[in-house]
């Protein structure tokens, strides 16, 4: 057995344990990070395969878009958080173990890495690979619109914290608004008094009429 066919045997038996986890688990959220697993594994499957440009559109497009959309549905529901506060260090292991899997997945398939100092002109294209291409052309010659995007990512995921998040009652928060428009009446008032001193108390009369 080849080392190739034995990742394709446990990038397999993941996405299998995953996709099962995905319609077993009692979460929505842990349902959610399982189906990233079950992507992950995929995606993983698919660069085995030498079809590099089908696997970063599945993390692009399912993983970092399709669901996060999911995730954020979830957030908008009227849910409880602080039951989800409640346990948290029992599930501790079990995401620690989900997250050193997918980066032992993406380390094992990207050993070598990107460098663009080996990358030959595009007559030699075919030694190169679909995701270098991809990455040089995306980098370079697409590099603004990528940055559009970015910055539109950036406002999508902006305005989804804004309309997903609560206040909580034993916070204390500032508004800038207000602080702005503050006058001087408003933080200092001066009250004008008589400089006055009291006059000390007489002495007592002696006894028995000495002086």
């Amino acid at each position: 057995m080849t080392s190739i066919t034995a990742l394709f045997y446990i990038f397999s038996a993941v996405l299998l344990g995953a996709a099962f986890r995905v319609i077993t688990a009692r979460s929505t959220v842990h349902a959610a990070l399982y189906l990233v697993l079950a992507f992950f594994s995929a995606a993983c499957v698919w660069m085995l395969l030498e079809a590099e440009f089908l696997a970063i559109a599945l993390v692009l497009v399912y993983v970092g878009a399709v669901m996060v959309l999911f995730l954020f549905v979830v957030m908008m529901l009227d849910i409880n958080s602080d039951a989800f506060r409640e346990g948290f260090w029992t599930h501790f292991p079990l995401a620690g173990v989900v997250g050193a899997l997918i980066a032992l997945e993406m380390a094992l398939v990207l050993t070598r890495g990107f460098d663009l100092s080996d990358a030959a002109p595009m007559a030699d294209a075919a030694s190169i690979g679909n995701t270098k291409l991809l990455g040089i052309q995306v980098y370079t010659n697409y590099l603004y619109p990528l940055q559009i995007a970015a910055v539109l990512l950036l406002v999508a995921i902006v305005a989804a914290i804004a309309l997903t998040l609560r206040g909580r009652k034993t916070s204390r928060h500032q508004t800038p608004g207000d602080q702005v428009r503050v006058k001087k009446a408003d933080r200092l008032r001066i009250v004008k008094m008589t400089p006055e001193r009291p006059s000390p108390p007489s002495p007592a009369a002696p006894e028995g009429g000495q002086s």
